[in-house]
């Protein structure tokens, strides 16, 4: 089981850490926010002990840290994609895992393994192995919903946000394609406290 979070000022470093990683693209405090209460719930939802949610939730936030080295000119078009530019944005999953893998930091292990697999899928049509169904480790599973789900409701320069009801009836339409049905079961068992989330806006 993972260590306990034992300091305020790991939680502070770690929300420094991943607003740094990504500020770049956009302001992402809010977003950064919302993840790891999405994901605090449904860790809880899925019967994970609360230190552990708390733990795993806290890794999200450092879900697209591979970021920083993607480059700038790529994080910030609004345009199209060249088949070699997909695959340079493509890398930060590779990247987030290179750089958090090794530390001694259990948060940032944690991390290392929700950066590498929460855009990874469970038909196995996701990046970067095409990893498939429970080989998908449970924390980018769920990272893997709860960020579709705040990219989905969450308005940006190049779209407009949807409705958080159409945006959990996307997510359970694609449960056992892209998303774990368990995972998808337990967020959808849990709207009322991921609206509540949402209305909030992370604040």
């Amino acid at each position: 089981m993972p260590a306990k979070i034992n300091s305020r000022d790991t939680i502070e470093n770690i929300d420094l850490l991943a607003y740094i990683a990504e500020a770049a693209e956009w302001d992402n405090r809010a977003h950064l926010r919302r993840i790891k209460m999405y994901a605090y719930t449904l860790f809880c939802a899925l019967g994970l002990p609360s230190a552990e949610a708390s733990l795993l939730a806290l890794a999200c936030e450092l879900h697209d840290v591979g970021k920083a080295a993607t480059p700038d000119e790529l994080l910030k078009r609004q345009g199209s994609y060249t088949n070699e530019e997909w695959q340079v944005m493509e890398r930060h999953t590779l990247d987030g895992d290179l750089m958090l893998r090794d530390a001694s930091s259990p948060i940032l292990r944690a991390a290392a393994v929700i950066a590498l697999t929460h855009h990874e899928r469970w038909d196995g049509s996701g990046y970067p192995n095409h990893t498939s169904g429970e080989e998908i480790p449970l924390s980018g599973r769920v990272c893997a919903v709860v960020d579709v789900f705040d990219a989905l409701t969450t308005a940006r320069l190049y779209k407009e946000a949807i409705d958080p009801e159409e945006a959990f009836d996307l997510i359970n339409r694609s449960s056992g394609t892209l998303f774990d049905p368990a995972v998808v079961r337990a967020f959808v068992e849990s709207r009322p406290e991921i609206l509540q989330i949402y209305k909030s806006r992370g604040s």
